[in-house]
């Protein structure tokens, strides 16, 4: 039996990691969970799993789970804010951390749950961008496993067990390209909220999907391969593949490249770090080959998607740039989902942002949150 902790348990990851233990109620258990607002999301979580541990970001919606243990007498622990996002980390009976919270909020309850040695499965793609040199140095001082939950990172992770990772030649790192695939710089100037909501393949959340659309979803999972695998810029291709069977792929030295193939569901990478090293019974639609009638490989544009460009300029400079950029990018967002700036504007403000603030080295937590917090002041100031 493995006692699952889950950061982020209303989200579209967290839902679905549900899905997983539900499927493995002899192996898998959840005993602590965090939501950000959604109180009646939550409330049925508790009714069904009975978890020993809740914590609520959202004062509302600490005060009404408040309200709900104290009128039904259940027995479970409440807590709150980042510290009780720190508390159910930390678990003397954890097993695994699932981290699903979406952006810079997951990168101090990781940091802690790796200094009490928990596995993380991470699909909180954030912590690793902007703190990737800090968590990954500290996970390999302690011995923690850090399992990513993203469909591609599973896939390049599957790509390299049992393999040499000094064979190495490149990482390919698939995307689908999103809703606007194809689309020109002119045809995007009329790109509404809800067009970029569309996603062809995927079930996500707003903002990773929004992210996906602007193909900074791809630049983030580009700086995430960097650090996860120790793999330079140069021998990282992004490749889009719009069919999305294939979630990346591992070149090695002699040709040969091995590919992660299975239908687009989040389930599968979520159930593989929960069981790993171990295989779970197939919880995922089987791939029919016979239906597939093409799998095509195109190159991103650069030029019209500006910000997969952005986060490979600031991973190659380093230090605080891709801190700025993710800081500025999840402000973008925002602001775009309150309509308060255009889709071409997201690019835009992230570029002036990278150029607005002095790239530094070597920081600790408590720098890169300093800086986080500034860049997205900033942005606001200038997008709100």
């Amino acid at each position: 039996m493995k006692n699952i902790s889950v950061l982020g348990v209303t989200g579209s990851i967290g839902l679905q990691t549900l899905e997983c233990i539900r499927n493995q109620r002899d192996e898998l258990k959840l005993i602590a969970i965090s939501a950000n607002r959604d109180h009646k999301k939550l409330i049925n979580i508790i009714e069904e799993f009975s978890p020993k541990y809740v914590s609520c970001f959202d004062e509302n919606c600490y005060e009404e789970i408040a309200k709900y243990k104290e009128t039904t007498g259940l027995k479970f622990e409440l807590f709150i804010g980042q510290e009780g996002n720190i508390k159910i980390c930390i678990l003397d009976e954890i097993d695994i951390v699932v981290t699903a919270v979406v952006g810079m909020i997951g990168l101090v309850p990781t940091v802690e749950a790796i200094k009490h040695k928990k596995t993380i499965a991470l699909a909180n793609k954030e912590t690793l961008v902007v703190g990737g040199k800090i968590i990954m140095s500290l996970a390999r001082e302690v011995g923690v496993k850090i399992l990513p939950v993203d469909s591609e990172h599973s896939a390049i992770f599957q790509c390299l067990m049992g393999n040499n990772k000094e064979e190495v030649y490149k990482i390919l790192l698939t995307a689908s390209g999103g809703p606007f695939r194809g689309y020109s710089l002119e045809r995007l100037e009329h790109v509404t909220k809800e067009d970029a909501l569309k996603h062809p393949n995927w079930n996500m959340g707003p903002k990773i999907t929004i992210d996906s659309s602007t193909l900074m979803n791809k630049g983030l999972e580009l700086i995430e391969a960097y650090w996860l695998y120790g793999i330079s810029e140069e021998n990282i291709e992004i490749v889009v593949h719009p069919q999305s069977k294939i979630h990346s792929m591992v070149e090695y030295v002699d040709g040969s490249v091995i590919a992660q193939i299975s239908s687009p569901d989040m389930r599968l990478p979520i159930q593989f770090a929960l069981n790993y090293p171990k295989r779970a019974n197939r919880i995922i639609n089987r791939i029919n080959f016979y239906d597939i009638k093409e799998l095509t490989f195109e190159k991103p544009d650069l030029n019209t998607f500006k910000c997969l460009k952005l986060a490979y300029e600031a991973i190659k400079e380093g230090g605080a740039l891709p801190c700025i950029l993710n800081g500025a990018n999840e402000a973008c967002v925002d602001l775009f989902l309150k309509d308060k700036i255009t889709f071409l504007q997201i690019g835009n403000i992230i570029e002036r942002a990278l150029n607005k603030f002095e790239n530094k080295e070597s920081l600790q937590i408590e720098e890169l949150i300093y800086i986080d917090k500034k860049v997205r002041e900033y942005v606001y100031r200038i997008g709100g």
